[in-house]
């Protein structure tokens, strides 16, 4: 079966969740008291599992290589308003990859069955998929090509992940919830393929 054509509306959308990825990057500049122990707490996760769940699988997944795309280009729109390419080497960077297969996934679960519960699911889904992903690029890159820091470990990468792990777990079912709202009063945006 071939894919369908993106409209020029679907675009636009795809458009419109890059740039929330960009404000939800760098929410600490008006928000300070969110950067703890020096990492910004961001609503990344929860605006790539929305795109996810609002665009599906494909235009959700083409969102978050935009934003990613538009980073590496230079762009202020990683968080702490960072961009360019050395970016790469960043040990945080797996989470930004991470935001790709997160949306794509979201979006293909719910594009099979839509009621609350698979958006609640399809959400933690998401969110499993960017911890596991960015935490494990985070590991890689401080015992390869980073300095890590004293006495770094596996165990320790995922103790740090301790301190978003209940606000991005809220925020993803607050995404699930949301999205299914928004597909009940506006079908024409919510899951248009």
């Amino acid at each position: 079966m071939a894919a369908k054509k993106f409209r020029a509306i679907d675009l636009c959308y795809a458009g419109m969740f890059a740039a929330l990825m960009a404000i939800g990057a760098n929410i600490t500049s008006i928000a300070p008291f969110l950067v703890i122990g020096g990492v910004p707490i961001t609503l990344q996760t929860f605006f790539a599992v929305l795109a996810g769940l609002v665009l599906g699988s494909r235009l959700g997944a083409i969102s978050m290589v935009a934003y990613m795309l538009i980073g590496l280009l230079g762009a202020p729109v990683f968080a702490q308003f960072s961009g360019g390419f050395q970016t790469v080497l960043s040990p945080t960077f797996g989470f930004i990859l991470s935001f790709i297969p997160a949306a794509w996934a979201t979006g293909k679960i719910v594009e099979k069955r839509q009621n609350l519960t698979t958006y609640f699911t399809a959400s933690i889904i998401g969110l499993i998929l960017n911890y596991l992903i960015g935490t494990n690029w985070m590991y890689a890159a401080y015992k390869i090509w980073a300095q890590a820091p004293q006495a770094f470990s596996y165990k320790i990468a995922w103790v740090w992940m301790a301190v978003p792990l209940p606000k991005d777990i809220i925020l993803s079912l607050v995404a699930g919830w949301l999205a299914h709202r928004i597909k009940a009063v506006s079908p024409l945006i919510a899951l248009k393929r």
